[in-house]
């Protein structure tokens, strides 16, 4: 039996480390340079124990979730 969330370590706790996580995904998915990057939000989903940040990026945004426990991006959505 695995502990529940609430137990488990998260190996994401900070926000800092979230936003370079997702920095590092935005970069391998569209190309950019770490300098055209700019961090627009960031939230923490304590039930799910998911990082939430928002990126914008050459006109663009997009919003990426990470697993914080797995320390895992799960989705990248370009809105």
């Amino acid at each position: 039996m695995s502990p529940g969330i609430g137990l488990m370590k998260r190996r994401l706790p900070t926000e800092k480390e979230a936003i370079s996580l997702a920095v590092s995904g935005i970069i391998k998915k569209y190309n950019v340079a770490a300098d055209q990057i700019k961090t627009l939000e960031t939230k923490y989903d304590s039930e799910g124990g998911d990082w939430y940040v928002a990126l914008g990026f050459n006109e663009k945004r997009a919003i990426v979730k990470i697993d914080s426990v797995l320390g895992t991006i799960t989705e990248i959505k370009e809105i």
